[in-house]
């Protein structure tokens, strides 16, 4: 049987985390339209807290901003997932845009499908990795990737336009305190409950483990299941994120 072909673009210079959601927004419209193939996009965002779209319309959303930015990170509204959730340097995010004509029925098995590819790409680096929400875990979800059941490292989120589907995830692979340090002002503002202590990293289990081993484990990981064809990101992608980045910037 043969693999289904999946771009795949892979690039561990920082980038700006506007621009990075910009990204995945413009190559979503652009895999949803049929005018890209399936893509998987990993990027390294500078420093953020990504708000989703509960916490956009929270009396708090105005605090939690300003506490983001006197922290010296960006805020973002981000494309896909739940609530607050942050990034910087020691973190990884991938994207994964299908093409699908009837994109809703297929939520729950992408979710399902993707949170396992990570926890075995997490084993390939000797982490016990388990899918499953922690209990007090920032930005909670079922499809969440975790350590022994005990510190959250991954979170995914996913979202759906017509004619396709967007999987995001954040990977914690160094630096869980910086995510803790950054979130405790924002979680208060949003008044979410929240334990600190359940946010992990990959070093932590695994200590040695960088970014790019990461990145290595997780195209191998998607390399079992898809024929992975290594590309740029096009001039037209990058043109149309450029347009949108003022939606994913959080207001002054």
């Amino acid at each position: 049987m043969t693999a289904t072909s999946l771009q795949l673009i892979s690039d561990g210079a920082l980038v700006n985390p506007v621009l990075d959601a910009a990204l995945s927004h413009a190559l979503l419209v652009g895999v949803a339209a049929g005018e890209l193939p399936e893509t998987l996009r990993i990027s390294r965002p500078g420093p953020a807290v990504a708000f989703g779209k509960r916490d956009v319309v929270s009396d708090g959303y105005g605090v939690a901003v300003d506490a983001v930015r006197s922290a010296g990170f960006e805020a973002v509204e981000r494309l896909a997932g739940g609530r607050a959730s942050a990034f910087h340097d020691g973190t990884l995010h991938f994207g994964h845009a299908v093409r699908d004509p009837d994109p809703r029925a297929g939520v729950t098995a992408r979710f399902e499908q993707t949170a396992a590819l990570v926890a075995q790409a997490f084993g390939r680096l000797g982490i016990d990795a388990r899918v499953g929400e922690i209990p007090g875990e920032y930005c909670p979800g079922e499809h969440s990737v975790n350590a022994r059941g005990a510190v959250k490292l991954m979170g995914l989120g996913q979202r759906v336009i017509g004619g396709g589907a967007y999987l995001g995830g954040v990977i914690v692979v160094d630096g869980a305190e910086r995510i803790r340090d950054v979130l405790a002002p924002v979680y208060e503002a949003l008044a979410l409950d929240w334990d600190p202590d359940t946010t992990g990293s990959l070093a932590a289990e695994r200590p040695g483990t960088s970014w790019s081993d990461v990145a290595a484990a997780l195209e191998a990981e998607y390399g079992e299941r898809y024929a992975l064809q290594p590309a740029e990101l096009d001039a037209a992608t990058a043109t149309l994120a450029d347009s949108l980045t003022a939606e994913h910037r959080s207001p002054q």
